[in-house]
């Protein structure tokens, strides 16, 4: 007999749902931790709007900040909390502050404690909320003083939820020493929310499920982003969940010599890693290849973290290469990013979105090295990259991926090994022949086609590239300055030096 699903309280997060299996289950009591500004306040106003769109009202209890602070935090997300079904509860106003209010007979743990208990349970009797947010527990801590007066109190408050029916946010800004045990035992769930904080950038936020009941859940950290209009959970990808059966297809790069150099073209649910030093000509080949895919009439999408998209708009201008027709009917995204503020969840992301949602079939991203930077080490990169790699094989995309080479002519190391990870190499070098720097490639790798072995001479062009016969007597290829001393034509023979 299949176990019965709990019933599910969306957060009002789509990414964060997803994370939580669909979201919380209903009528329990939750924990939300995480240290200021990670965005605990922000995601308890989502819950509490996600409860009022369905029609179920919402209490937002605070010690911690003001009505007029809360309001103030929601309009800045272009919100509004003084709406029917929503109430705002402060247990500390300004009467409370004020001299006469305070009282050293006895300690807070006895009396402050016990009022705020009671005056949460009144609210909650008078409003007769489902939803409940709780912000925070920081101030009943420092009241209660003592551990076990403190744990009471809040197994006070979870019978008395449950009794009333009310799933609850308790807001938790981490302010005691090392993890709440206590709040982790007690609570039905515990969601942890954290920031990481670059030496240039922006400051990069991960959630972690760290405990949820009953339930199955997403595991491991999960970006998100808090900006305009709330916060955005990108849940982690896992390749193995997105799997689709298709027969690969050979795709033809645009030029005749190029394919044969490759075994037949680009293969289809396969990824092309093109190496090579800076100005060699890596990013104008993928581009040639993906103005093929375009006048073949599928989608295409190019993701830009080395040059902004004027440079490669003009590039492309040069060379008589029209993608701009392309990017006005939508056909092909650009997406010029800053490696220094997006997340590899939030990347990972706009990738699938693209291919799932407008059925991009072939993509590139330009460079690894600028995306090496949004991450927060090269371990943490290998894995995202090969997850996201996995995915778009099983989709059916035929992904290019631009590598930069250290060193004017290539012969230093990359960033980064990633050939491993690669179903093909394309190797780009500068060589010297008759008192002239040309260039050569070759294709290296190739787990779906029997490749050329050989070394072609290829040169930009007006309408792409060309990529001229295969040349013989070149020495230093593998060490990254080779020499050419045959005597073959080559491509430039004949037209003046420029």
């Amino acid at each position: 007999m299949e176990p019965l699903r709990p019933q599910r309280d969306s957060t009002g997060i789509r990414g964060l749902d997803d994370v939580l299996g669909g979201g919380l289950p209903t009528n329990h009591f939750y924990l939300v931790e995480g240290e200021p500004g990670a965005g605990k306040t922000t995601l308890g106003i989502q819950f509490l709007l996600a409860g009022l769109a369905a029609g179920e009202a919402g209490l937002y209890v605070t010690l911690s900040e003001t009505s007029d602070e809360l309001r103030s935090i929601a309009a800045s997300h272009g919100w509004s909390l003084d709406v029917d079904g929503l109430e705002l509860f402060e247990l500390v106003t300004p009467d409370g502050l004020a001299a006469e209010s305070e009282q050293s007979v006895l300690h807070p743990s006895e009396v402050e404690l016990g009022e705020t208990t009671r005056a949460v349970m009144a609210a909650v009797t008078a409003q007769r909320p489902r939803r409940v947010v709780f912000d925070s527990l920081s101030e009943m801590r420092m009241l209660a003083q003592d551990p076990l007066r403190y744990r009471r109190q809040i197994l006070v408050l979870k019978h008395f939820f449950a009794q009333c029916g009310c799933t609850v946010l308790l807001l938790d800004d981490k302010s005691s020493a090392g993890s709440d045990v206590q709040l982790h035992s007690i609570a039905h769930g515990v969601i942890t929310l954290g920031q990481t904080a670059g030496t240039y950038g922006e400051d990069k936020r991960h959630l972690r499920i760290a405990k949820l009941r009953g339930a199955k859940f997403r595991g491991g950290e999960h970006d998100f982003k808090l900006d305009t209009g709330g916060l955005s959970v990108f849940p982690r990808l896992v390749a193995a969940e997105h799997g689709v059966p298709f027969q690969p297809r050979c795709l033809s790069t645009g030029s005749d010599q190029f394919d044969a150099l490759l075994g037949g073209g680009l293969m289809s649910g396969s990824n092309m890693l093109l190496a090579g030093p800076s100005g060699v000509g890596k990013t104008t080949t993928a581009m040639a290849c993906i103005l093929a895919a375009l006048r073949r009439g599928e989608r295409a999408a190019y993701y830009l973290f080395d040059e902004g998209l004027g440079t490669l708009l003009s590039r492309c201008d040069a060379l008589d290469m029209p993608i701009r027709d392309y990017l006005q009917n939508g056909q092909l995204e650009v997406h010029a990013l800053d490696p220094a503020a997006v997340s590899p969840g939030e990347f990972s992301h706009m990738v699938r979105r693209a291919v799932d949602g407008s059925g991009v079939h072939v993509l590139c991203i330009d460079s690894l090295n600028a995306y090496l930077q949004a991450m927060t080490g090269s371990k943490f990169l290998l894995l995202q990259m090969h997850e996201l790699l996995s995915y778009l094989n099983q989709r059916e995309v035929a992904t290019l991926l631009v590598l930069g080479q250290h060193g004017l002519f290539g012969e230093g190391n990359p960033d980064i090994d990633l050939s491993y990870l690669s179903d093909g190499i394309v190797l780009f070098r500068f060589f010297e022949a008759r008192g002239r720097l040309l260039k050569a490639v070759a294709s290296v790798k190739s787990r779906m086609a029997a490749h050329e072995t050989t070394i072609r001479e290829f040169r930009l062009q007006r309408g792409g590239v060309e990529v001229g016969e295969a040349l013989v007597d070149f020495e230093g290829v593998m060490r990254g300055v080779p020499t050419y001393r045959g005597a073959q034509p080559l491509l430039g023979d004949g037209e003046s030096a420029q």
